[in-house]
């Protein structure tokens, strides 16, 4: 059954937008502070500012392609009815890295939490159960998902609420309201840029979140006008909700000497902040939290798999499958359950690796797309109007994404390539074998 063709669940606005924000994982701010606050010289809130910039010309590509292609698959979508099928599938291809090893860092990370709060149970046993879970509540409908990623969301934030109300009691009873009503978090350390675009191009990982939404766009009624609201408005939400992390992170640790291990400096500010107890407190929430993010991320890289594997004669009987009670791409779910069980074997670093590269090839098709469509196809230039959209808007994404593709890790570089040419050899071996029965017939 096509995807396209099956019953919509008729996920609300609202839902996508949770499901988008667990994807973005919002207590992330606290794991990565310490290393960006070391970059941006201790402007935290303004590298995120930055990066919520940049982001957003991207969104907006997004929100024009959605418009015009209502259906899941995300930039692998767009780029293949823009550009051509080759050009797609290793757009999509590419895309698999994000998707794929999402799922898998949420695993580790949920295994390393999961040790920390019960050391005598063996990881590989945490890591277990926590994947069956993740995989089961997928194998549910939509909707069920959605909700309860609305709970596993919804208490973090609470605990992030908490945090900024003890920060600003410490602080008015230490030094007065003085400290507090300043704008120092925004404009703390020196002047340079540089170090600022770095710490934005780390940032930018962050908010991954609206890219994924779109993989829903079978699932959610009236996609053409929902999923563009739903793209920038998880954009937005999360950017304010990390700004609003950071900026009060900043104003209680002005200095990064401060950490011990800025590598690791969320345990640090979280104990100083509030104590031992809620530092348990917030360890829990993050692990909620990964629940949140590993469930989003499971379904989208689950869809992205049946947008794809559908359209290939060889993986379509299993890729292509429609649960007829669910709804949801069965087989597809479950084989990321199984990727994901894989995590046993990796380390965090590989992994993280690979998710910066395939990401990067969304956002860069993305906006090129736009220009391709409007500009090259369309021809629609002849007013300012139509140059501000089609051109100049998604020109700005691309340079925001250039800045990121400079500061990309080198290995990241290099396995995202080596992946690169997997994809194209798979392409050839199509083509020949397509061509080859052409010829027998």
């Amino acid at each position: 059954m096509s995807l396209n063709s099956r019953k919509k669940t008729n996920l609300s606005i609202w839902q996508v937008i949770i499901i988008g924000i667990a994807y973005m994982t919002p207590m992330t701010v606290f794991d990565t502070f310490g290393i960006v606050s070391k970059l941006t010289e201790g402007r935290v809130p303004l590298a995120y500012l930055l990066a919520l910039a940049a982001v957003l010309f991207t969104a907006l590509s997004y929100g024009r392609m959605v418009k015009l292609h209502p259906y899941a698959g995300s930039a692998y979508t767009y780029a293949k009815n823009v550009c051509g099928n080759h050009i797609g599938f290793m757009v999509g291809w590419s895309s698999l890295l994000d998707y794929i090893f999402l799922p898998m860092i949420n695993t580790l990370l949920a295994g390393i939490y999961l040790q920390t709060l019960l050391p005598e149970i063996p990881p590989w046993i945490s890591i277990l159960a926590f994947t069956t879970l993740i995989t089961y509540i997928n194998c549910c409908n939509i909707k069920i998902l959605a909700n309860v990623n609305f709970l596993f969301v919804g208490m973090p934030v609470i605990l992030m609420g908490v945090f900024v109300y003890l920060v600003v009691k410490d602080l008015d009873t230490a030094y007065g309201s003085g400290r507090v009503l300043t704008v120092t978090p925004l404009f703390n350390g020196n002047a340079s840029i540089l170090p600022l675009i770095s710490g934005a191009a780390v940032l930018c990982f962050s908010f991954l979140g609206f890219d994924a939404v779109t993989t829903l766009s079978d699932e959610t009624d009236k996609p053409e006008s929902v999923i563009p609201k739903a793209v920038f408005y998880t954009a937005l939400s999360g950017g304010a909700i990390f700004f609003l992390a950071a900026w009060f992170i900043q104003l209680y640790y002005p200095d990064n000497a401060m950490f011990k291990n800025p590598m690791e400096a969320m345990p640090e500010i979280v104990l100083y902040v509030g104590g031992r107890f809620f530092q348990t407190l917030f360890l829990i929430g993050i692990l909620l939290n990964t629940v949140a993010s590993a469930l989003a991320s499971h379904a989208s890289a689950a869809r992205l798999l049946h947008i794809m594997g559908k359209n290939n004669s060889v993986t379509a009987p299993v890729l292509g499958y429609i649960h007829p009670k669910t709804r949801n791409p069965l087989y597809c779910v479950l084989l990321t359950g199984f990727i994901s069980l894989s995590s046993i074997f990796f380390n965090l670093d590989t992994a993280v690796s690979l998710i910066s590269f395939g990401a990067l090839v969304a956002f860069s098709a993305v906006n090129l797309s736009v220009i391709v469509k409007f500009v090259f196809v369309d021809k629609q230039i002849t007013t300012f109007s139509d140059l501000f959209k089609n051109l100049l808007l998604p020109l700005c994404g691309l340079a925001c994404v250039a800045m990121m593709w400079v500061n990309l890790d080198h290995d990241a570089f290099m396995l995202g390539s080596i992946w690169a040419v997997i994809g194209i050899s798979w392409i050839i071996y199509c083509s020949v074998t397509q061509r080859e029965v052409m010829i027998s017939e």
